[in-house]
């Protein structure tokens, strides 16, 4: 069973938010690269960039298939996880400590769209 984490929230599209005040730290789940297999690369959007919830802002490529990043709320990239560029088998060994992007949010009540631990563990059933 994929480890789903308490104080997380959940995109159906498999991406997690970890919320520090104004700030949203996005990754993959567990369940997401468990799915992918060995991920390969990782695309990331720069620094400075906005994204908007429910469109992509990037993707992740394993030797299985590759996926869309979805972005789960909206906001300014501040920070990018550059530790991926080299190694993006991080999101493997451990896909909440290696977030990919944490973003200003704009819109806070985009949080109140996401699941919690409980609903997201039903969907990946």
């Amino acid at each position: 069973m994929a480890e789903i984490k308490a104080g997380y929230l959940y995109s159906e599209s498999h991406e997690y938010v970890k919320v520090e005040g104004e700030f949203a730290y996005i990754g993959i789940t567990d369940y997401a690269q468990d799915q992918l297999g060995n991920v390969t690369y990782v695309e990331i959007p720069e620094v400075g960039e906005e994204i908007t919830a429910g469109e992509d802002f990037g993707s992740v490529e394993s030797v299985k298939a590759a996926s869309e990043l979805t972005a789960p709320v909206s906001g300014e990239i501040v920070e990018v996880n550059t530790a991926l560029d080299n190694a993006p088998q991080l999101l493997n060994e451990d896909a909440f400590a290696n977030w990919i992007i944490k973003v200003r949010m704009s819109n806070a009540d985009e949080l109140n769209d996401l699941l919690d631990g409980e609903k997201y563990a039903a969907i990946c059933e």
